[in-house]
């Protein structure tokens, strides 16, 4: 079935595969109304009746339940009968509508708005631009007068003024003053008392040599606001007013480094054409140069950056110069801190041809240069590979590149090494050791994008280990060195990290599930498919077990790699234990990544369930090297609680003849 949306940026609608769905009559609406402006939330039934009347009629809430069934047959008309409901469910005292992130307009806006803040600011203008297509009139457009929906109309309709004078305003500081004016006049217009409107509006003519419109406009927002108001325009349109009468240079768009930049690249490329041979090897090499820089860009950058990188190696292997191809390999050292491939497939090509030099190489120490940066290779595309060629290609690239004394090849080593440091549970102190040579070594040889993955690595480590104090001081370190080096990837981490710290600390569970929903947000556009697929939903999955809710699995959800471990609870819900247990008996074995531990805690949490003692034993055993860490927190983004309580919980369901060890009586979820 088609994913539902849903558009309040507007009238309320619901659509699916761009059909509108017929919500009857206005009351229906305006539940649907209100459970949308809960997001996610409980909405009690006797809140619904106070909403939705002045004065409650009698069967209030008999009606509510018959309005909250006919949405539920227009939103699920396939859903079977007496299946509980996955989309519109009860829960508690009332009613939750569980719309994904992007399935609603509103939250599509935001999170839009929220990104672009992010961006460089010549891309910030398109994104918001996108963000404000969004809108088709008003929000909550036909419960204007009700209550319950007041505060948020005014809500978002402060962030799309906001966000339509910040387009102008990057904009004007662009150069493009010109495109900022038609929007800035219909804006005023629409919104005559916001004074930054007619500043910005004001200073785009100026830009674009219009001074007398320029005074004009602000000769009109003295008049309109002294003749409505009675008052006289603020500081900043006064001082905007002198600085044009006085003709101020500082007024005039500022000399922009992008520009100079932007020349600059363009000679340079020109005289590379002209002067380096289109067959020549160096162009090869010279390209992906341009690759690493443009993987750490993120977004289109890292797409593009995988795309073409194994069309260069292609290249490269078709000269049959290996050693061409091995420094066309080697270079491209972009280091990486989570250990799931986004392009299995590419990664998979990558390794052959990284294996192949290596076999055409001279089996000597002569080639150990060359040979070094081509096993990191391996190593690190192996990721998320259970297989014992990655790990010894890791570990020899390490003795290779210590041998050779060299810094950067030892820590792109080195970050194959990590790559490498998932087969079981419980490593988080070597890839804290790991983490802490990465940084060192980075900060004695500039190596800038090592600094990055090394704090993160340590991020992620100490926060498996559940020393926060150490987590917050090297994700605050990787944040500044993100901000310095034009890093954007790096914020996805930390604010992914922000939220698992809240959920291992202690938060509310609405507040922790809430903290994953907006870190969500940042996947948008990333690059990273391999991180972004199914991440949500094992979070907020891991987020109820250690809560010790129900695990309320939604099938539809996107849950990537991770649905194996997701159908089982789905089966459970519906009631059919004997296929919940054949599924959970057909469970593989986690794969060598991050996530790991937070798999095993899936699967026990299954087991414990549905009193399978092969797998109860199973996990035990998987989970026991991680003793005293804070399940699936290795990952530095989520966490499924204390590996010690599910330890506990497996010893208590095996019984006296089970495995036994030193976890007292505490429940599985105690922190």
């Amino acid at each position: 079935m088609e994913a539902v949306t849903f558009g309040v940026l507007g009238p309320v609608t619901a659509e699916r595969d761009g059909d509108m769905l017929a919500l009857r009559g206005p009351r229906h609406r305006a539940v649907l109304a209100r459970l949308l402006l809960a997001r996610r939330r409980v909405v009690p039934l006797a809140r619904l009746v106070e909403d939705l009347w002045d004065a409650p009629p009698p069967r209030a809430v008999g009606a509510v339940r018959t309005f909250v069934g006919d949405l539920r047959r227009a939103l699920e008309p396939d859903r079977p009968p007496r299946a509980p409901a996955r989309l519109l469910a009860t829960e508690g005292p009332g009613y939750v509508l569980r719309a994904a992130p992007d399935a609603v307009d509103a939250w599509r806006f935001e999170a839009a708005v929220a990104k672009a803040d992010r961006l460089p600011a010549a891309q910030a203008p398109a994104r918001l631009r996108a963000a404000l297509g969004e809108w088709r009139g008003p929000a909550y457009a036909e419960f204007g007068e009700a209550d319950w929906a007041r505060g948020e109309r005014s809500r978002l309709t402060e962030l799309r003024l906001r966000a339509v004078e910040r387009r102008a305003e990057l904009l004007v500081d662009l150069g493009r003053a010109a495109e900022a004016v038609p929007d800035l006049d219909a804006h005023v217009t629409e919104q005559p008392w916001r004074e930054e409107a007619w500043r910005l509006l004001a200073l785009a003519l100026y830009r674009t040599g219009r001074q007398a419109d320029a005074l004009a406009v602000l000769r009109r927002a003295r008049a309109l606001l002294a003749g409505h108001l009675g008052v006289d325009p603020g500081p900043r349109l006064r001082r905007l007013e002198a600085r044009i009468l006085a003709q101020d240079p500082g007024l005039d768009p500022p000399a922009e480094p992008a520009e100079a930049a932007a020349r600059l690249w363009n000679r340079a490329t020109e005289a590379y054409d002209r002067t380096v041979a289109a067959g020549a090897h160096a162009r090869l090499e010279s390209t992906v140069g341009l690759l690493r820089h443009l993987a750490v860009t993120g977004g289109d950058g890292l797409e593009a950056a995988r795309e073409h990188r194994t069309t260069a190696v292609a290249a490269a292997e078709e000269t049959g110069d290996a050693e061409l191809t091995a420094r066309v390999i080697g270079a491209y050292d972009v280091p990486a801190n989570w250990t799931r491939s986004d392009d299995p497939e590419a990664a998979r090509r990558i390794v052959a041809a990284a294996e192949r030099t290596l076999a055409a190489l001279p089996d000597d120490t002569t080639a150990d240069a060359a040979r070094c940066p081509l096993l990191a290779t391996v190593a690190l595309e192996s990721r998320g590979v259970r297989s014992p060629r990655g790990p010894r290609a890791a570990d020899e690239a390490v003795r290779i590149a210590r041998r050779l004394d060299d810094p950067a090849l030892l820590a792109f080593a080195l970050n194959g090494a990590f790559m490498q440091s998932c087969t079981t549970a419980g490593l988080a102190p070597r890839r804290d050791a790991i983490g802490a040579e990465l940084v060192a070594l980075a900060a004695r040889h500039g190596l800038v994008n090592h600094a990055v993955v090394g704090h993160l690595i340590r991020v992620q480590a100490r926060s498996a280990l559940g020393d926060f104090t150490a987590a917050d001081e090297h994700a605050t370190a990787v944040d500044r060195l993100a901000e310095r080096h034009e890093r954007p990837l790096v914020s996805v981490f930390t604010q992914w990290y922000l939220a698992l710290r809240r959920a291992a600390t202690g938060s509310p569970y609405d507040s922790a599930a809430a903290a994953y929903r907006s870190a969500a947000t940042r996947l948008d556009g990333a690059g990273m498919p391999g991180l972004e697929r199914g991440l949500l939903p094992l979070a907020l999955l891991g987020l109820r077990l250690a809560h010790g809710r129900p695990a309320e699995v939604d099938p539809g959800a996107e849950w990537g790699p991770y649905r194996p471990w997701a159908e089982p609870f789905g089966l459970l819900a519906d009631g059919r234990d004997a296929e919940a247990r054949t599924a959970l008996r057909a469970l593989p074995q986690p794969p060598p990544d991050l996530l790991y531990e937070a798999l095993c805690c899936a699967e026990a949490a299954l087991a414990l369930e549905l009193g399978d003692r092969t797998a109860l034993e199973r996990t035990y055993e998987r989970l026991l090297p991680a003793a005293g860490e804070l399940a699936g927190a290795g990952s530095g983004l989520l966490t499924f609680g204390p590996v010690d309580g599910w330890l506990a919980a497996i010893c208590r369901a095996l019984g006296p003849s089970g495995p036994s060890g030193p976890f007292g009586p505490a429940g599985p979820f105690s922190s």
